[in-house]
């Protein structure tokens, strides 16, 4: 029996060296995490920030180009490099000596002014030129090359192909190179390109959007199945160079138009290019009428638009006629601030809308307002296309600017006119 006694007490021990090491080992993981706890909030603490924001001080920019970890402000070689390169006559900021407040001390800059007689030295003008330059001189030299040098819209460039086996035209959009900035802000253009094979524009297609860009890379083949070789001479192709603008009216860039006459495809690939041309608007009988109503209230400062007939519109296609709607964008400083539109009226060109709108204007007068008349064909197949385009305003040429000008003359007066729609 005395064996056994000795074993129930073995194991009445085994519970209470178990607790022993647990209560070690807790404690111990505790010390751990809060050692790692602290080691970290110390490297934080003495990490520097990888930028710091800094304002613009008195028009001059000391803001950093790149806020990346590799460039702080701090007394690097490189930036002592720097400090040593610039030259004393030039306007230098050391961030090091700024107080707690981020001033910087008070110093003694004595900056001339460029334009005083004593900066006029001999050094720059010596006495054997210095009659031979006058106001009269430099005026008519600045005149002459504003006027050689006229606004260029870029070149575009391209290539043409027959393929005789599948009997299809093939043309090739490669690029556009030296296109101007349309978008003022960031002075760049988001084009993409139009294009149309005349007189029956029956071919419609255009390439992608490239962002940001006045050299943009197309590389983009349309094949045209279905036009016999000896019906080529006869075309005219035409490129719409436009920049994408996601807020208002895609602006459009320039255009180009080449006669098929007289190039020969019969060889090969034939590679083109044309300088861009501004566009030309011309009004046209064929894209029909519109008979438009206008009048503004000066004491509520809104103008009414009523859309009443269009007549004499061209046909959508030889076989069908079209099915016309008027879309109305009201324009204030060359942005679109509303926009309205009438119900589709089915195959006719004879349309009659009689739809009314009110447009809230957002300054005293119509100065700065014009209204945009967009006369479209509704097609649920493909995308709508603009049969006409008026425009009515103080800029507005032709019976556009005359209407204006009289409901302006006389508010709160319902004055009707009709007018010739332009190729939109």
């Amino acid at each position: 029996m005395a064996p056994i006694a000795a074993s129930r007490d073995e194991f009445e021990e085994i519970p209470t060296i178990v607790g022993i090491f647990s209560a070690f080992g807790l404690v111990f993981t505790v010390s751990l995490f809060a050692w790692i706890c602290c080691q970290r909030k110390s490297t934080k603490s003495n990490k520097t920030p990888p930028y710091k924001f800094v304002h613009v001080l008195k028009g001059v920019d000391i803001y950093p180009e790149n806020l990346n970890s590799k460039k702080k402000f701090g007394t690097d070689e490189k930036q002592q490099k720097s400090k040593s390169a610039i030259p004393k006559n030039s306007l230098h900021l050391d961030l090091e000596k700024r107080d707690l407040n981020g001033n910087f001390p008070k110093t003694d800059l004595k900056v001339q002014n460029s334009l005083e007689p004593e900066n006029f030295s001999q050094k720059h003008f010596p006495e054997k030129e210095s009659d031979c330059v006058s106001l009269e001189s430099i005026t008519s030299s600045t005149s002459s090359s504003s006027v050689d040098k006229p606004d260029k819209l870029g070149t575009l460039f391209f290539s043409l192909e027959y393929n005789f086996e599948k009997k299809a035209f093939v043309v090739n959009i490669k690029e556009a190179r030296g296109l101007p900035a349309m978008d003022e802000q960031s002075m760049t253009s988001d084009p993409y390109i139009k294009m149309t094979i005349l007189p029956e524009k029956k071919h419609k297609v255009k390439t992608r959007v490239l962002r940001k860009t006045l050299d943009p890379a197309f590389d983009e083949t349309f094949t045209f199945y279905g036009i016999p070789y000896n019906q080529v001479q006869d075309l005219v192709l035409h490129f719409m160079i436009l920049s994408f603008d996601r807020f208002s009216r895609d602006d459009v860039i320039g255009e180009v138009h080449i006669p098929l006459l007289g190039i020969e495809l019969s060889d090969g690939k034939v590679l083109m290019n044309r300088e861009i041309t501004k566009r030309t608007v011309k009004k046209s009988s064929g894209r029909g009428e519109l008979l438009i109503s206008l009048c503004y209230q000066s004491t509520t400062n809104t103008l009414t638009v009523v859309v009443l007939k269009a007549r004499h519109l061209p046909k959508a296609d030889i076989s069908s006629l079209s099915d016309p709607y008027v879309k109305v964008n009201l324009y204030h400083a060359k942005k679109r601030i509303s926009k309205k539109k009438t119900h589709v009226k089915k195959c006719t060109p004879n349309a009659v809308f009689n739809e009314l709108f009110v447009f809230d204007i957002p300054c005293e007068g119509l100065e700065d307002i014009s209204v945009e008349f967009l006369v479209l064909d509704s097609d649920r197949g493909s995308r709508n296309e603009v049969v006409g385009r008026l425009v009515l305003g103080a800029s507005a040429e032709g019976t556009g600017g005359e209407h204006w000008k009289e409901i302006c003359e006389h508010p709160r007066r319902q004055i009707a006119k009709w007018h010739m729609l332009c190729d939109g």
